[in-house]
């Protein structure tokens, strides 16, 4: 694969960075997508597995069909199996009307399982049948149904302490590890860092009407030579902290060590001298960095015509204990459009005083229950939380 299509991929999806490894895991997803082969995701919390299944996906026979997203680890361990399989009316008390389960609707597309070792002992061998077979029962039922689904899972466990634990079934695991991309943590990719954390300060500094970031070289090397525990998650945080607290935008190495767990400020972080290290060509980083600036530009003109009407109708969700994810796949010169909520960035008119983080917080979660008619399922799907935070926000804020 070349330099130009693996930048195609990545601005497409929404992937940064030029590390080898992660090149390899793309240059893989797109190689398989091409079968019709399972494939398990793996690596650590907040690396950016959710990127590959779309990938996948978009670049398989099945584009045009349909995509879910499902969190494993999400739904109760009692209402797993219905949501999966389905069920039939009077299947159980609740059942007052029949059910499709996902691989019934998602038939002919992808199913992307994420958090998949969560899954319950019983409902693993459910699925290990209709992995095998295509077949499975809806819960209630004696009918066999067949199902022609594309199956894409991941997981942040360590698989083979979870068979050894008994806590995963092995068959099961074999049938889904057809393929395995590992995910790198971002600790493995420090050259990547710098260019992330520039471009989540932009995205925040930007939101927030704030000036921009700019680091110090100590600084710079500080956050290549952290342990990042919570890997992209956990950098883009730090970004946001830093972009609305900071008075001072030019960030030495001390006034970043006052973001840093105490752990990492103490442990781990092995500072280079910079003499010793080799000199790096980033001018492919700033030809990404001014691609990333002109899109924002054409989002930000495009969300401003959209904003002067407001007439959107926001879908209803289906009657469901956890609402999927549909992501319906662009045509092959279209972006990826991945559900994200999508914040006003009009400048304001007036200088204003910069908002502390709590009363951003509260303003942007007051927006969204406004825009969703106070339905709060909606609202936390807009803000990326789950319900359960929102309702503890919402307490917490007095909306």
């Amino acid at each position: 694969m070349t330099q130009q299509e693996l930048l195609a991929i990545k601005q497409r999806f929404g992937i940064m960075g030029q590390s080898p490894l992660l090149n390899r895991d793309i240059e893989i997803a797109v190689q398989v997508a091409r079968t019709d082969l399972s494939v398990l995701i793996t690596g650590e919390s907040g690396v950016g597995k959710e990127h590959f299944p779309k990938i996948i996906h978009a670049y398989s026979a099945r584009k045009h069909g349909a995509y879910f997203a499902v969190n494993c680890g999400a739904i109760p361990e009692g209402t797993i199996d219905s949501e999966l399989f389905g069920h039939e009316k009077g299947a159980f008390t609740d059942a007052k009307a029949e059910h499709k389960g996902y691989f019934e609707i998602a038939d002919g597309g992808t199913l992307f399982l994420d958090e998949v070792g969560e899954l319950p002992l019983q409902t693993q061998v459910r699925l290990l049948r209709v992995l095998e077979t295509g077949e499975f029962l809806r819960m209630g039922s004696s009918t066999v149904r067949k199902t022609n689904v594309r199956v894409v899972a991941a997981t942040n466990l360590n698989m083979r302490q979870a068979i050894e634990d008994g806590r995963f079934r092995e068959d099961l695991y074999y049938r889904l590890n057809t393929v395995e991309i590992r995910v790198p943590a971002l600790r493995e990719r420090k050259e990547d860092i710098p260019l992330l954390f520039r471009k989540f300060a932009v995205d925040f500094c930007t939101r927030y009407q704030m000036p921009p970031l700019s680091l110090s070289e100590e600084a710079t090397r500080l956050l290549q030579h952290c342990y990042w525990r919570g890997n992209i998650r956990q950098l883009k945080n730090l970004a946001e902290q830093i972009a609305v607290i900071e008075m001072d935008h030019q960030i030495s190495a001390d006034t970043l060590r006052k973001y840093l767990p105490k752990e990492e400020n103490q442990q781990g972080i092995v500072l280079r001298n910079p003499a010793q290290e080799q000199t790096k060509d980033y001018s492919h980083e700033i030809g990404i960095l001014y691609n990333m600036v002109m899109q924002n530009k054409k989002d930000l003109e495009e969300l401003k015509s959209r904003l002067t009407h407001r007439d959107t109708v926001i879908p209803e969700f289906r009657d469901s204990k956890i609402a999927p994810t549909v992501i319906q796949t662009p045509a092959d010169d279209e972006p990826w459009e991945n559900g994200e909520v999508i914040e006003d960035e009009r400048p304001a008119e007036q200088p204003q005083a910069p908002a502390s983080l709590e009363d951003t917080n509260r303003e942007l979660m007051r927006e969204a229950l406004e825009r969703s008619g106070g339905n709060r399922k909606v609202a936390a799907a807009q803000l990326g939380i789950s319900e359960r935070t929102l309702y503890r926000k919402i307490k917490e804020y007095g909306l």
